[in-house]
């Protein structure tokens, strides 16, 4: 891999990833259509190292709040608060993403990266983001979340295991069929991000060293990651709070359809 497809691929899995648009899409059609060898999963993990920092860094100050609750609930054994709420809902959303990366670990590798099978994803979460924001009522706040709620959301994040899903894309949809509005849907699914990103480079990360070494393709990638990453989320947050999600909807559908016109073109 040279340098630059690592500064390629690494500015797709930051703006992508917290874009709801997909960066497993992105990380695995790019070699695709552009005729690259795939650098496989584990390098493609390990530049969430880089979108990991971005979202400890931009939420620096929710991330010391929820340290507090936690040491406030490891005292009191008791959840009084909002932010002990919260982070109680985190720990509740992050249990079936955690579980069925244990369980589809090897699919994710092999046939869920099929080209046909993340367009097919691009084209129907682009429909179901479209849906749930037009027609879903937003008329609660975060502060009203139950743990059910959590636990919804937490079960559409383990479908963004099939790429072309998108992780953020199928949180925030639930999210918002939930009622909440978007801003309050990316905030808290960018906040999910960390414990699965987390987990999914200790285990992952020392693959793709083993395989590459610590070389300069690969810090580029998480450096390119890193900065992309900050980026999308500080345009989101704003965007969000005067545009819809229907931007995103139609560029999922558009490519998703045009992987499969190439994929059709291509015998």
């Amino acid at each position: 891999m040279t340098i630059f497809q690592a500064l390629v691929l690494g500015v797709l899995q930051g703006l992508a990833e917290f874009l709801p648009i997909s960066s497993s899409a992105h990380l695995s059609l790019a070699p695709y259509l552009f005729g690259w060898q795939d650098p496989g999963l584990a390098f493609d993990v390990a530049l969430h190292v880089g979108t990991l920092v971005a979202v400890l860094w931009y939420f620096r100050a929710e991330w010391l709040q929820l340290l507090r609750a936690a040491l406030s609930i490891g005292r009191s054994r008791q959840v009084r608060t909002d932010e002990e709420r919260r982070l109680v809902f985190l720990v509740i959303a992050t249990i079936p993403g955690a579980i069925g990366g244990l369980v589809l670990e090897d699919y994710a590798e092999t046939i869920l990266r099929h080209p046909g099978i993340t367009a097919v994803g691009l084209i129907i979460m682009g429909i179901v983001l479209w849906a749930a924001d037009r027609y879903a009522a937003t008329d609660r706040a975060l502060g009203s979340m139950r743990w059910s709620d959590a636990l919804l959301i937490g079960v559409a994040q383990t479908i963004a295991l099939v790429p072309g899903v998108s992780r953020s894309g199928s949180t925030m949809s639930a999210a918002r069929v939930l009622r909440f509005d978007r801003q309050n849907a990316a905030v808290f699914s960018f906040l999910m991000s960390m414990p699965i990103t987390a987990a999914a480079a200790v285990f992952k990360v020392p693959d793709a060293l083993r395989e590459s070494g610590l070389s300069a393709p690969l810090l580029v990638g998480i450096l390119a990651a890193g900065v992309s990453s900050w980026l999308a989320i500080a345009v989101l947050l704003r965007y969000l709070s005067r545009h819809s999600f229907g931007v995103f909807a139609v560029y999922r559908v558009a490519l998703g359809v045009f992987v499969l016109w190439t994929l059709a073109a291509r015998g």
